[in-house]
C-alpha cells in the first residue's frame, strides 16, 4: 500500500487558507470557524508527535463522474491516479465515464459519486433546483464552445444565425449560445429553428443545419480530420467560420469541480486531499502532454491517439496560464457565469452569489504544491491534425 506524508499538511494548510481565502459563504457559510475547527481536529488526529502525518492505514474510497466518455478534457484527473497522486493523497477514486444520458449532476444527487465535473451554470441551475452542489475547484478558466458554419454560408457573426437552422445541445450546455443569441436580439423560439443536435459534426458536414455547436477540442477538430469528398484532402480552417463565444461576450465557466454541501460539510479533508491531487495532475499534463496522451488513450478512449493530441493540447490552453492558481475561480468570471445563468435558466431566480463556491480547498491545495501552479510561461504546441484523428 502506498504510504501517505501529505494528509495532515495538507489540512493544517487547508487551516490557514480559510482566513487567508475568498470562500463562498461568506462568515456563516461553510469555510466559517466550525470549518476550521474540523479541519483543525482532522489535522491532530492524522498528526503524529513529531508533525509528520501518519501513515495512509486505508485509503478513503471516493468516485469521480465525468462529463462525458474518457478523452483528453480529462486528462489531469486521469494522470493524478496513473501518477500515484491519489494514493499519495489516500485516496482511492473510481473514475465514472459519462456519456449522452449520463448527467453527472443526477449521478452525484442520486449518491452514485462524491464529485462531478460539470460546467459551471449546470452547477448554479441545480442549485436553483434546490440540489446543494458547491463548485470547489474551476479547473478550466476559458470557455470552448462556439457555432461552425461553412466558409460559403454568409455567416459571420452571431448576428447571421437569424433565420437559420443551428444546432445546439442539451444537458446544460446550451447556455451560452443563448445568452449570445439573446444579446443580438434574436428570440430563440421565433427568429431562427434551434436543432437539437448529436454529439458530432454530422449535420454540418452533411449540410442539415447552417451553423453547428463545437468545443475547441473535440468536435472541431473531428470537421479538420474530415477529408473533402471534393478534393480528397482534409478540410482546413479556411473551409469553416467559427463564432466564439469570448466574441460573442457570452462565455461561461466550463468543466470544473462540484460536491454537495452535505458531503462537504462531512468529509472536508477529504475533499481538500481530492482536489490537491487532482490539481497535480493537471500541472503534470501541461508539463508532460505526451505521456497523458498515452495515459488517457489507456483508459480506453474510442478516439484516436491523433485526435487526443489535438484535444490534450487545446484543453491546456484552457486552463493555462491561470493567473491567479490552477483550479481558482476569479470572482469577475464567476459574476459573468452567474448573471447569464440568471437570466437564461429558468430554477434561478436570483444571480447567485458566493455561496455557491469555494476556494479556500484550492488556496490550500496551491500552498502545497511545489511545481510553477500558474502556467504564465506556458506555450501551447503545434499538433498536427491526422486524418480521422488516428
Amino acid at each position: 500500500m502506498t504510504m501517505h506524508t501529505r494528509r495532515g499538511s495538507l489540512a493544517l494548510a487547508l487551516v490557514a487558507a480559510l482566513a487567508l481565502a475568498a470562500c463562498g459563504g461568506g462568515e456563516d457559510g461553510a469555510g466559517g470557524d466550525g470549518a476550521a475547527e474540523e479541519t483543525t481536529a482532522a489535522a491532530e488526529g492524522s498528526s503524529s508527535e513529531d508533525g509528520a502525518a501518519a501513515d495512509c492505514e486505508a485509503p478513503d474510497e471516493v468516485r469521480l463522474q465525468l462529463k462525458w466518455v474518457a478523452q483528453a478534457q480529462f486528462a489531469g484527473y486521469f494522470a493524478a491516479d496513473a501518477q500515484g497522486f491519489y494514493d499519495d493523497a489516500c485516496l482511492a477514486v473510481e473514475i465514472l465515464e459519462g456519456g449522452p444520458d449520463i448527467g453527472p449532476a443526477q449521478v452525484v444527487a442520486g449518491g452514485g459519486a462524491e464529485f462531478g465535473i460539470d460546467w459551471l451554470a449546470s452547477t448554479l441551475a441545480q442549485r436553483g433546483a434546490g440540489e446543494d452542489f458547491v463548485n470547489i475547484a474551476q479547473v478550466f478558466q476559458r470557455s470552448a464552445l462556439m457555432e461552425v458554419a461553412w466558409a460559403d454560408s454568409d455567416i459571420s457573426s452571431i448576428a447571421d444565425l437569424e433565420g437559420r437552422q443551428v444546432g445546439i445541445w442539451g444537458f446544460g450546455n446550451e447556455y451560452e449560445l443563448l445568452a449570445a443569441l439573446q444579446a443580438e436580439g434574436l428570440d430563440p423560439e421565433t427568429d431562427l429553428e434551434l436543432v437539437d443536435q448529436p454529439f458530432d459534426m454530422s449535420l454540418l458536414l452533411n449540410r442539415e443545419v447552417d451553423a453547428a455547436a463545437a468545443t475547441t477540442y473535440n468536435e472541431y477538430a473531428q470537421l479538420l480530420e474530415t477529408e473533402d469528398p471534393d478534393t480528397g484532402e482534409l478540410y482546413q480552417r479556411e473551409d469553416f467560420v467559427t463564432l466564439t463565444m469570448d466574441d460573442a461576450g457570452t462565455a461561461m465557466y466550463q468543466d470544473g469541480i462540484f460536491v454537495s454541501e452535505a458531503y462537504l460539510d462531512a468529509n472536508e479533508d477529504i475533499a481538500a486531499r481530492f482536489v490537491e491531487a487532482s490539481l497535480r495532475g493537471w500541472v503534470f499534463c501541461r508539463d508532460n502532454p505526451e505521456d497523458c496522451v498515452g495515459i488517457t488513450f489507456d483508459r480506453g478512449s474510442i478516439l484516436g491517439q491523433g485526435h487526443q493530441r489535438w484535444m490534450m493540447n487545446e484543453v491546456n490552453k484552457l486552463i493555462w496560464p491561470s493567473p491567479d492558481g490552477v483550479g481558482m475561480m476569479v470572482p469577475d468570471a464567476y459574476q459573468r457565469t452567474a448573471e447569464i445563468a440568471a437570466e437564461s435558466i429558468d430554477t434561478i431566480e436570483d444571480v447567485p452569489g458566493e455561496e455557491a463556491y469555494r476556494t479556500d480547498l484550492v488556496a490550500a491545495a496551491l500552498a502545497n504544491i511545489e511545481e510553477d501552479t500558474t502556467g504564465e510561461d506556458y506555450e501551447p504546441e503545434e499538433v498536427e491534425v491526422t486524418p480521422g484523428g488516428e
